[in-house]
């Protein structure tokens, strides 16, 4: 997660999300200075808005009363689930504070505060549609697989390499895994924020002693 700040009294917010690690968050960031703090997660939308560490950060601002707005790119940047979505914009929505989905035009709320019925209805269907498109994609791949088993040229996992723990924990995904396990992050947390699979986030606990959280 990666921040940058100004001394305010309140704040304007972008939030930032892209999947993996790798991924570019410059296509989101747009007009920057007219936020006072960037805050950006990497990983997976599936996760709850408020159990990501942006969401954390982003809740604790508002806990404090110093949160005035909350921008985003795009609807699928605060989440893929429906349900989460809604929830999210809801919470936001009862302290008063609107949520701007830039590419989208669309404003939680009217200027009076009130709630946009139009907005309303908008983020609903997008969202029906967002996660219509996630089951879509994960039905190809596995339509995928199935299909390149049927050929024999589906090779599943690579088997686990013979690396001794030094040279494990040397490389840099699993530095960055073992790192965020240092910090507290739990060990699903850890895996997305590095883009690492569970079991190696497992394998790397053991090897770098480092207690269950």
């Amino acid at each position: 997660m990666h921040t940058q700040t100004k001394n305010v009294n309140k704040l304007r917010i972008q939030y930032v999300r892209v999947s993996t690690i790798d991924q570019n968050t410059s296509r989101q960031l747009i007009n920057e200075k007219d936020y006072n703090l960037i805050v950006e997660d990497k990983c997976s939308g599936a996760i709850p808005f408020f159990e990501r560490p942006g969401g954390k950060e982003i809740l604790s601002y508002v806990q404090k009363g110093l949160l005035e707005s909350l921008s985003v790119w795009q609807i699928d940047r605060l989440g893929r689930n429906l349900r989460d979505i809604i929830n999210t914009i809801h919470f936001f929505s009862e302290q008063n504070i609107c949520i701007y989905f830039i590419s989208q035009g669309l404003r939680t709320l009217e200027a009076d505060e009130k709630e946009n019925p139009i907005a309303k209805m908008m983020i609903s269907i997008l969202g029906i549609v967002g996660e219509m498109e996630r089951t879509q994609s994960k039905e190809r791949q596995h339509e995928g697989i199935k299909l390149a088993k049927a050929r024999g040229v589906y090779q599943g996992r690579k088997p686990e390499t013979k690396d001794g723990p030094l040279e494990f924990l040397s490389k840099e995904k699993n530095k960055k895994a073992l790192d965020y396990l240092r910090k507290g992050y739990k060990a699903s947390e850890a895996a997305k924020l590095a883009g690492v699979h569970p079991n190696t986030v497992t394998k790397i606990r053991k090897l770098g002693l480092v207690a269950n959280s």
